[in-house]
């Protein structure tokens, strides 16, 4: 039976003299996955994928800086405080990218490109059709986090939690060896939504019925498993009235999200050809 998931044995290997890092694989990956899928969705609704593609050009650089950016600022101890290094924090393959900085200023990146070039569709379409990749890309980030030992939860006895190494345990914690493994929580809740989001615009007509609804019910189907996931955290994070600060942030980003979808269920379907499939 299954007693714990053991640390990995490294977070990296080496051909010749580079050194590739897991982390930066997933990542990669991740990206790889998100642009396949969205193509096909993009055009299975009469967009010429390359849209998809070119827009990925400028969505990808602006995402990963915003991610960057997010985390950084919303952790800064680990850079700017007491034995912390300014300079790592440009070291993005140890980990440590902020999900609404990297969709935030991805979707700004893809934005610029619709708005500066001929496409075929209209950019709440493009949305629709990257969102099941965007959060399947998510998912497949969060084995990068196994590898680099981080974004674990509190101490556990269940027989999946995640052996973390001395060195990677938080002050305090010192003399626990299981860890809840968040990051694999957030892996499976994610490609939970990511199935949903592909299949409930067939099943939920009355709800799903304009351009944007699709990608709208991925940013409500993910924070609403984050906001749980985050409050089992113990990596160091700012605090406001007691709550980490993402759990806040889950909270906004929530509500918009449920607004939006509400005044779009009342105003009726006001497109031809509404989402993806």
């Amino acid at each position: 039976m299954l007693e714990l998931i053991p640390s990995p044995s490294s977070s990296q290997f080496s051909l010749g003299p580079v050194t590739i890092h897991y982390y930066a694989l997933c990542i990669i990956s991740g990206i790889a996955i998100a642009i396949w899928l969205g193509r096909r969705r993009y055009a299975s609704i009469g967009g010429n994928p390359d849209d998809v593609s070119e827009a990925a050009v400028w969505a990808v650089p602006f995402g990963i800086i915003g991610g960057r950016i997010y985390h950084v600022i919303t952790s800064p101890q680990k850079y700017f405080g007491e034995n912390g290094n300014p300079a790592d924090a440009f070291r993005i393959w140890e980990g440590g990218l902020g999900i609404w900085g990297a969709i935030s200023l991805g979707a700004i990146g893809a934005y610029i490109y619709f708005k500066t070039h001929k496409t075929t569709l209209k950019f709440n379409q493009f949305l629709d059709s990257l969102a099941p990749g965007v959060i399947f890309a998510q998912a497949i980030g969060r084995v990068g986090n196994y590898f680099n030992q981080e974004v674990f939860g509190k101490p556990t006895t269940l027989p999946w939690g995640i052996e973390i190494k001395p060195f990677n345990r938080p002050d305090g914690y010192e003399e626990f060896l299981k860890f809840h493994p968040t990051f694999l929580y957030e892996l499976i809740w994610c490609v939970f939504i990511g199935f949903l989001l592909i299949k409930l615009p067939g099943l939920l007509s009355r709800v799903v019925t304009n351009k944007g609804d699709i990608f709208a019910l991925y940013v409500f189907g993910y924070t609403a498993g984050r906001l749980w996931i985050e409050a089992l955290r113990i990596d160091e994070a700012n605090y406001i009235f007691g709550l980490r600060l993402n759990i806040w942030v889950c909270l906004i980003v929530l509500a918009g999200s449920a607004i939006y979808l509400f005044k779009s269920a009342r105003r009726g379907n006001t497109t031809d050809n509404q989402v993806a499939s």
